[in-house]
């Protein structure tokens, strides 16, 4: 145990292994949807459901002991929503490239990754970033993890006005917003643990809905049987995608047009997953109080490293991007804040491949209580920020705003961005701006002008 806790530096943290514990727990359990959603995503596209669900599982072990060992930080990796949309319904169902193509694509994106990790211009990029649009990122991944949570559950839908309310008469939204009360209830009581016994109580009255007959299961409409039908079960193969990266690689050199749509590809995903994670590791590190008077990340080259790690290994195993998780947040508000945390998290995702039953039946609605409060949550950065000040006032606002609307990490960072590059130049004060601000902001900008990202 003193070993442990001197590799992790658990008392210069402020932490220990308990709470450490549990805030792994909690990461894990806010993020195990992505268990099931993917291999759902990515079957569409061809590949195998079952090989998909242990490429999954093994990815985000790898990159977050990566990120834990290596950074000793309590943020957790997997493959990341909306780079695996892109994946699945753009590059290979709308493009018409095969998945071989589209993980060569993301080995080598990786494999850049890797070189700008180790050069250190991720880093500078993060550091780039003013810590005014630090702590708006923060408050906007908070709103994104709130509309996340209220999505999974059926409490926001689509409609007329693009987005409105569920019927409160279903059951899966109306528990959704039962623990929601339970998980505040415990948190503002200080109960250890909040978030994590929220979100089992939660699953608990969702199985008594389910043997009431308010829940009622139909697949098609993605509510799933809440009671594991098993403990264990045999892994599935991961032979249909292991290595299926190196043969995209040998067709991208067929011809000039192929090589040229590749490197869009590659690019694309490049630069998507850069922006998410610097704006994930800004946002929950502001949180955690991680970031020093600069807006600077202690060991930020090796969560960025880590990061490029878990999506090349999750490229040769046969799975999308891997990035850094936002829901890293419901750890870290457990009181998470070393490695300790990441391995935890890391440890249930390897044990996952052997419960797959019982992990796979935690529904949505169960983890949207912890996603909404720790998005309420993450917004109290904001404090620090002088709301008299239009060069503030006016980043911030657009930061928070753009990435629920947009549904997008690098979204809200894009407009964020420009806008204060905007404000600042019309203020005068060019000294405030750095050269490379002036270049993130052009680029996201053409970006946006050209459609190949936006």
């Amino acid at each position: 145990m003193k070993a442990v806790k001197k590799f992790f530096k658990l008392e210069e943290k402020g932490t220990n292994i308990k709470t450490e514990i549990i805030a792994g727990i909690t990461t894990f359990a806010t993020m195990a949807y992505i268990l099931a959603v993917n291999p759902s995503i990515l079957g569409d596209a061809g590949l195998d459901g079952g090989a998909v669900f242990v490429a999954t599982a093994l990815a985000s072990v790898i990159g977050t002991v990566a990120m834990g060992l290596l950074a000793n930080l309590p943020f957790a990796l997997a493959p990341g929503m909306g780079l695996n949309a892109f994946f699945a319904y753009t590059v290979i169902l709308v493009m018409g490239h095969s998945p071989q193509f589209a993980l060569a694509a993301v080995l080598v994106e990786g494999l850049i990754f890797i070189v700008l990790s180790k050069t250190g211009i991720r880093t500078k990029l993060f550091n780039a970033i003013p810590l005014t649009l630090k702590y708006a990122v923060g408050a906007g991944i908070g709103l994104f993890i709130i509309f996340i949570g209220l999505q999974n559950a059926g409490v926001v839908v689509g409609g007329p006005t693009l987005v409105e309310m569920g019927s409160l008469r279903s059951a899966a939204p109306a528990i959704a917003l039962i623990g929601v009360v339970i998980t505040i209830v415990l948190l503002v009581r200080k109960v250890k643990g909040a978030l994590l016994i929220g979100i089992i109580l939660t699953w608990i009255i969702g199985i008594i809905a389910q043997l009431a007959g308010w829940y009622v299961i139909n697949p098609d409409a993605g509510a799933f049987d809440l009671i594991p039908s098993a403990v264990v079960a045999p892994i599935p193969s991961l032979s249909s995608t292991f290595a299926l990266c190196f043969q995209g690689l040998a067709d991208v050199f067929k011809d000039v047009g192929t090589f040229l749509t590749f490197l869009s590809v590659t690019f694309t995903f490049l630069f998507v997953d850069i922006f998410d994670t610097l704006g994930t590791l800004a946002g929950v590190a502001s949180k955690a109080k991680m970031l020093d008077e600069h807006g600077k990340l202690e060991k930020a080259d090796q969560a960025l490293f880590a990061d490029a790690i878990g999506t090349t290994v999750g490229a040769i195993l046969g799975t999308s991007t891997v990035t850094t998780y936002i829901e890293s947040a419901a750890g870290v508000q457990e009181g998470g804040r070393s490695g300790l945390t990441a391995i935890v998290t890391a440890f249930f995702f390897l044990i996952s491949l052997f419960l797959s039953p019982v992990f796979l039946t935690i529904p949505g609605f169960a983890t949207a209580a912890a996603l909404v409060v720790v998005g309420v949550l993450m917004i109290e950065p904001i404090r620090s920020i002088k709301f008299e000040s239009y060069e503030e006032l006016i980043p911030l606002g657009m930061t928070i705003i753009s990435m629920p609307l947009f549904y997008s990490i690098s979204h809200g960072l894009a407009f964020g961005m420009i806008s204060y590059v905007i404000v600042k130049a019309a203020l005068g004060k060019f000294k405030d701006i750095s050269v490379l601000m002036w270049i993130l902001a052009a680029i996201f900008l053409a970006q946006m002008i050209l459609h190949d990202v936006f």
